[in-house]
């Protein structure tokens, strides 16, 4: 489950709130310079080491061993590995693609911990070997849990402009069972009720061939709501709400899944949805279907491409990862849209997993420009919003964003968890400070006057501080401030990208 949450000004005192802010972000900075000096030398110290307990200049792998995996298939684990056995390899060269085998692994989402090492050397008088093990901790796979979300796009909308009203919250059962068979699949069943009624099923199945390279994703939904979003203006969502149903969906789809390499992603998507709206949003808005319809049937085809090269996806500290989007609503001569937009992020390690720059760059851009209201939406929904605006929202046929941000780890530990878990034994836990600044610009042919971020340049900044830790963890708190002269603090439990 994925909340965003953030508090603002409203809420609490924005100088007292930046004062406090201001003044751990300036400590954590001291401490994690003096604990940085610390780790230098102790890893100079553990560096020496290795290499004085390097007798062999080339070593040959004889085995490779795996444990821990209680439901992981072995073969699973193998692909996410850079070496193999009979791979004769530098010493330097085997410790280079051991810390790469952990970081794949990681990944894979599928362990809270992984150790790739050296357990044994061999030395015969025709080879110098190693025998190497990949000692696995498994996550808990199965949830069987209560859903509660927000439906507002972050926690400050809900919070303040919706009165933290529990009309607009998502409830019901989630059952997800991650890893089902052990080839790293998933099957989920949602039964939802509240803001929305939803009853959905999927399954992915990542690798269905020998190779392990083709997979397969199924999904089937039916929803309704009594609310919906039917216009923008002031630069914000504009809601109605009745008792009975002001929106009915239903969408099948499939998506073909290419994996070439463990960096490598390619998806390609088939969906079938019909949607059904009331009479009342017409008469509200005529745009908001093509030719004032109040009934759509379409089939949309889209093509994802995705690369990682991160150390750590959720959290990255060096590398770049991309995410590439074709995107067309066919069979509708009233309803057809292209879309094209691509994701870029680039992690500049300044002190290796200490201090870290992000950059992340978003552009995307629809045709034809027109302004029915379901192809409008642009700046303030999914990856497209920007920190300090999450109350506002901007419509448009094209835009760009811009996120920098500068991180200083204040802070890493590992606590030992109380309850007995062999697999959960440790928790790690690692605390940022960062500042950013983020810039946009979403070009809106049919702007109205009281959408004045239309057409603009945007523009926005902040300190923070993020915590991450297992299960993909990331929470933040950060407060921002922006070109229309508000600021808040916001809380946030997703990652950037």
């Amino acid at each position: 489950m994925i909340i965003s949450q953030s508090f603002t000004a409203e809420v609490f005192p924005g100088r007292i709130v930046f004062r406090t802010l201001f003044t751990a972000y300036v400590i954590c900075c001291i401490a994690a310079a003096t604990t940085a000096r610390g780790q230098r030398i102790s890893a100079e110290a553990n560096s020496s080491k290795i290499d004085t307990a390097a007798p062999f200049t080339n070593l040959q792998i004889a085995e490779v061993i795996i444990t821990g995996n209680a439901k992981t298939r072995p073969f699973i684990i193998l692909r996410e590995v850079p070496f193999r056995k009979g791979d004769s390899l530098s010493f330097e060269k085997l410790q280079q693609q051991l810390k790469l085998a952990k970081e794949q692994l990681m990944n894979t989402t599928l362990f809270v911990d992984v150790d790739v090492f050296i357990s044994t050397r061999i030395q015969t008088p025709q080879h110098r070997q190693a025998v190497i093990t990949i000692a696995v901790k498994e996550r808990w796979y199965l949830f069987p849990v209560p859903y509660f979300k927000l439906v507002d796009r972050n926690f400050n909308q809900w919070w303040v402009e919706q009165n933290r009203s529990l009309t607009r919250v998502n409830y019901g059962l989630k059952f997800i069972q991650n890893n089902f068979t052990g080839r790293n699949d998933n099957l989920d069943i949602w039964l939802i009720t509240g803001y929305n009624n939803q009853i959905s099923f999927r399954y992915q199945l990542p690798f269905i061939d020998k190779k392990l390279k083709s997979g397969l994703n199924i999904g089937v939904a039916y929803a309704t709501q009594k609310e919906l979003n039917y216009a923008t203006s002031d630069n914000k969502q504009q809601f109605f709400r009745k008792d009975s149903v002001m929106l009915e969906t239903v969408r099948f789809d499939i998506t073909y899944s290419y994996r070439p390499d463990v960096r490598q992603r390619h998806y390609f998507r088939l969906a079938y949805n019909k949607e059904h709206i009331a009479d009342t949003i017409l008469q509200l808005n005529p745009n908001y279907l093509p030719n004032n319809a109040s009934r759509i049937q379409f089939v949309d085809v889209n093509y994802q491409f995705k690369y990682y090269n991160v150390d750590y996806i959720p959290y990255p500290t060096r590398g770049w990862m991309m995410d590439a989007n074709l995107y067309a609503r066919v069979l509708h001569k009233n309803a057809d849209l292209w879309q094209a937009s691509a994701r870029l992020a680039y992690v500049i390690p300044v002190t290796p997993g200490i201090r870290f720059i992000h950059l992340e760059g978003i552009g995307v851009a629809k045709s034809p420009t027109n302004n029915i209201f379901i192809n409008q939406r642009m700046i303030g929904y999914g990856y497209t919003q920007m920190r300090g605006l999450e109350y506002n929202v901007v419509d448009g046929s094209a835009a760009g964003i811009l996120k920098t941000t500068f991180h200083q780890r204040a802070l890493s530990l590992i606590l030992q968890n109380p309850a007995s878990s062999k697999s959960h034994d440790k928790i790690p836990i690692r605390i940022f400070v960062k500042a950013y600044a983020d810039f946009g610009y979403g070009y809106n042919r049919f702007a109205q006057g009281s959408n004045t971020l239309n057409n603009s340049l945007l523009r926005s900044w902040g300190i923070g501080i993020d915590i991450v830790s297992i299960y993909d963890f990331v929470f933040k708190i950060e407060y921002s401030m922006n070109q229309l002269g508000r600021e808040g603090v916001y809380l946030h439990s997703r990652n950037d990208f």
